[in-house]
């Protein structure tokens, strides 16, 4: 039985940093494949507090395309709570969150959308091949997704980003996760729902640069780990047991050895090596408490994920 056809309006969510070269292409790709659709359409533009022109520039947009929406950051609160932002605002009945610099192809949106109408709840994106990255990039994004999946009890698709279509109901659901720290690769997969699924080859930046260096990954790939999963605390359980287990069988070997050989002289390298080998095991454990501990400091304190300066296209309630 064909599912019945979804009415209602179609959101586009878009945050943006700095890309005031990107802003002009995008319309200019997205207008004709939205239009084509032949339903109502928005689309939501978050500045997170970009220091260009991007801002004067989507005002004017807005401006002059009643489909245009703005909000505006206070301060620059990164890519998750402008994202975040993003979906308080959209108004559709489908929804879906792309980036400006057209890397995420909009020749994919009239497939998600015939997908949502055929009654799936999400359509993901999943990146084929990114023959445009640099290779420690692939490499890298390659081990976070297998490194994730196998700590995660939530299933987090490998290569797919921001980039889906969500119905209303899934979007609503989300709006609901309240933590403070955001992996929203982990956050929009998290509610579940019937999910399809389109292959695509990721296309180059078409203007601007990447905000998101090596560094900033591995940050944000921590940032994946340590909400998604408690396995980073657990296992230093299994590592206490092994070297309590390691250190007991050593002292047995020490007694006997000396019993049966008598007392050599001790070993300074020795001793200074298992010294600093156990201070950095004792560190490395600290560490990721603290880790722990840092982001249960942050959801504490109860502070916003994001301000807005101004709203501009929403009518009565700018």
């Amino acid at each position: 039985m064909n599912a019945p056809p979804r009415p209602g309006l179609l959101s586009i969510a878009v945050p943006c940093f700095n890309e005031q070269h990107s802003i002009q292409p995008f319309i200019a790709a997205i207008t004709p494949v939205l239009e084509a659709l032949g339903r109502r359409y928005e689309i939501v533009f978050v500045d997170d507090g970009s220091t260009d022109n991007t801002l004067p520039l989507l005002v004017a947009l807005a401006s002059t395309h009643a489909h245009i929406k703005v909000i505006s950051l206070t301060r620059n609160f990164g890519k998750e709570a402008a994202l975040t932002a993003a979906l308080d605002f959209v108004s559709g009945a489908a929804v879906i969150p792309m980036d400006v610099d057209l890397q995420d192809p909009v020749e994919l949106i009239a497939p998600m959308v015939a997908k949502w109408q055929a009654g799936a709840d999400v359509v993901l994106a999943h990146r084929q091949s990114r023959p445009n990255d640099a290779v420690v990039k692939r490499w890298a994004a390659r081990l976070f997704y297998r490194l994730i999946s196998k700590l995660s009890a939530i299933p987090i698709p490998e290569n797919v980003g921001d980039f889906r279509l969500m119905d209303r109901k899934v979007v609503d659901c989300v709006r609901q996760l309240p933590e403070k720290t955001r992996f929203m690769k982990g956050i929009l997969a998290w509610p579940g729902f019937q999910t399809e699924t389109i292959e695509f080859t990721r296309p180059p930046r078409q203007a601007g640069s990447s905000k998101w260096p090596l560094w900033k990954l591995f940050n944000y790939a921590l940032d994946g780990i340590f909400s998604f999963s408690t396995a980073p605390l657990r296992v230093w359980t299994y590592i206490g047991s092994a070297l309590s287990f390691f250190s007991l069988g050593y002292f047995l070997w020490v007694v006997v050895k000396t019993l049966v050989l008598g007392i050599d002289v001790p070993g300074y390298a020795s001793t200074l090596a298992v010294i600093l080998f156990f201070n950095g095991i004792i560190l490395i454990g600290l560490g990721i408490l603290g880790e722990y501990l840092g982001r249960v400091f942050i959801e504490v304190k109860g502070r916003p994920i994001y301000l807005v300066r101004s709203k501009v296209g929403f009518g009565n309630k700018d």
